[in-house]
């Protein structure tokens, strides 16, 4: 069995996407501390350039190029650089995203745009790099960053929703044909961050919310989760305990069983049902 730890060090090599700010750039923060080499892509160029100057000192084994997710051809042409250069893809973490905001009726472009890049540049990355991966017999992780509105899908952003819905789907899938393969020493992981001040989640406040978590808070949770092997990291946040994350999510799965109105959290018949759910249910162990 792959761990973190068979993949986590000196001499190998992570591809992440998105890396520019967020998430990402925590993670390669992480990554080349220890002591990968790592390719950080993300469309946004400044911001790309920005960030590679925090790592002057490790020129040699970071790299950066801009290129959009949604766009296959540019991945495989990274993917042939990075094997032409390092020889080897140690880490994937598909973790670009966008989250404009959308509505059920939105302009057709606009979803193709969210699902394009969301979902899209989820497959792209992973039918792109996997195989490599697999070839090369070597030990590998793959993560996926998912979010928790792809479980519960709350009203007001159906698009983000769906793609995330659907990331987490596809996440699960390839993690049961990794696993079902004699001999692969690659895993795959969901990332469901909590409420973490991003870019993304930012919406034009300067300073951090009380309630949130920073990208490195985050990404020091996502390592270790990885070192016990877990498939759904899913993150707390300084407002959101995992205990009503697990209460949440069992009460959006219950709408199918109990034959409740879909997002019946949020329907005024079950208001109160839910409110006492959250006070007497016990979380899932």
């Amino acid at each position: 069995m792959t761990t973190a730890m068979d993949v986590l060090g000196p001499g190998h090599v992570a591809v992440v996407t998105g890396a520019a700010s967020g998430i990402g750039l925590a993670a390669v923060r992480a990554f080349v501390r220890r002591g990968m080499s790592v390719v950080l892509a993300d469309r946004d160029e400044t911001t790309l350039a920005l960030a590679m100057a925090e790592f002057a000192a490790a020129e040699a084994s970071v790299l950066a190029r801009p290129l959009d997710v949604a766009d296959r051809a540019a991945l495989e042409t990274l993917r042939d650089e990075v094997m032409g250069r390092f020889g080897a893809v140690h880490l994937l973490m598909n973790n670009a995203g966008i989250q404009p905001g959308s509505a059920l009726f939105s302009p057709v472009e606009d979803w193709e745009r969210i699902l394009a890049v969301n979902l899209w540049g989820i497959i792209h990355g992973t039918q792109v790099f996997v195989p490599a991966m697999l070839e090369s017999g070597q030990p590998g992780l793959v993560i996926n960053t998912g979010s928790k509105q792809g479980i519960t899908t709350p009203p007001g952003d159906p698009a983000y929703n769906v793609s995330k819905a659907a990331v987490k789907t596809f996440t699960e899938a390839l993690q049961h044909d990794l696993r079902g393969r004699d001999g692969c020493r690659i895993s795959a992981h969901l990332l469901i961050p909590g409420f973490v001040f991003t870019r993304l989640t930012a919406k034009g406040r300067l300073d951090q919310p009380d309630g949130a978590w920073t990208p490195d808070q985050t990404v020091a949770f996502m390592l270790e989760r990885l070192e016990d092997g877990d498939f759904y990291i899913l993150c707390p946040d300084n407002d959101t305990p995992r205990v009503l994350d697990e209460k949440r999510m069992a009460w959006a799965m219950g709408d199918i069983i109990e034959n409740r109105p879909p997002l019946s959290r949020w329907h005024p018949d079950h208001a109160e049902a839910f409110k006492n759910f959250l006070k007497k249910a016990p979380a899932a162990q």
